[in-house]
């Protein structure tokens, strides 16, 4: 008797703990539990942290984040107003407000992906393509500035007039994915364009354009150096022909008076002996002119042999 007693008493406190495991489960703080009979909710969401009790086997614990969760879209190509075809890559932070809800309607977060798919996606086409490229890069219209000091000066960069801006893009996304969203239990916090990219051709023309833009700079330097260049030589040959016409001058001065007092020294030296002087410049012509193989046919009463009469 004693061991029924024993063995009864041990089954109970073992049934016991098992229907007090089965009953107990625990909420952390990034959880949030719906508890469900038969499928249906009871009661309201449990929020609070701790350990929780629902009656075992009746009452299922279904277990949803209560923190920011990530929707990562699939980049598509998509067309802007002014004809640009881009791809687009955007993504989100969501989370689930109303439990409840969300059970009732996507049950599952695979599912709740999907519905976010469906409606962020269309919202993000409808706002890209209601506005110009540049409503989806830019925040502002402030003038760039890049290569701004080097474009000529008659072709000067487009300006775009920025109506809303990326920012406000997004803004508006969220708010028009919002109210879709609301029927889910689920609440859009952020959307994000996380790269904006022109298509393979469009990229393909932006390249060549950038590499046209920019060898045109790149000859407007060379130009601009070679007419600095020619400047400095031309500046360079200038200098150079001053200081050689003063070089010239200053040598034919000196040249000139060396010449005169050469040929005052000359007059005063054959000044004292002007036959001797004759005689003298008489005897180098001879020397210039007279050579082994000369031949000179002269009158007798030529001046020029008058040194040779004398000799007879």
């Amino acid at each position: 008797m004693n061991n029924v007693v024993k063995t009864s008493i041990l089954g109970i406190i073992v049934i016991g703990i098992f229907l007090a495991y089965s009953a107990a489960y625990v909420v952390n703080e990034t959880e949030q539990v719906v508890v469900t009979q038969f499928g249906r909710v009871i009661g309201t969401p449990v929020t609070e942290p701790g350990l929780k009790f629902k009656i075992p086997f009746f009452q299922k614990a279904n277990y949803f984040p209560k923190n920011l969760l990530t929707w990562d879209g699939d980049p598509g190509q998509v067309p802007t107003k002014d004809k640009t075809f881009i791809w687009v890559d955007t993504f989100a932070r969501w989370k689930i407000v109303d439990p409840i809800k969300y059970f009732q309607t996507v049950t599952n977060e695979f599912a709740a992906l999907e519905r976010l798919d469906d409606i962020i996606d269309p919202a993000m086409r409808n706002l890209v393509t209601s506005y110009p490229l540049v409503e989806s890069v830019r925040n502002t219209d402030r003038p760039m500035d890049t290569f701004d000091s080097v474009v000529d000066e008659n072709r000067k960069r487009d300006q775009y007039k920025i109506n809303l801006g990326r920012d406000e893009i997004t803004k508006r996304i969220v708010k028009q994915a919002s109210d879709k969203l609301l029927p889910f239990g689920i609440e859009l916090v952020d959307v994000k364009i996380k790269r904006i990219n022109y298509v393979e051709n469009v990229r393909r023309a932006v390249y060549d354009r950038m590499i046209a833009e920019r060898n045109q700079i790149a000859e407007k330097f060379r130009a601009e150096g070679k007419g600095e260049a020619s400047n400095i030589r031309g500046e360079k040959e200038k200098e150079l022909q001053v200081i050689k016409s003063q070089a010239y001058k200053e040598s034919q001065t000196i040249k000139g008076k060396a010449d005169a007092k050469a040929t005052q020294l000359y007059a005063e030296a054959y000044g004292e002996d002007p036959d001797f002087y004759a005689f003298l410049k008489t005897m180098e012509v001879y020397k210039t002119t007279m050579k082994k193989d000369s031949t000179l046919v002269l009158s007798t009463d030529s001046e020029f042999m008058k040194y040779f009469k004398g000799l007879e």
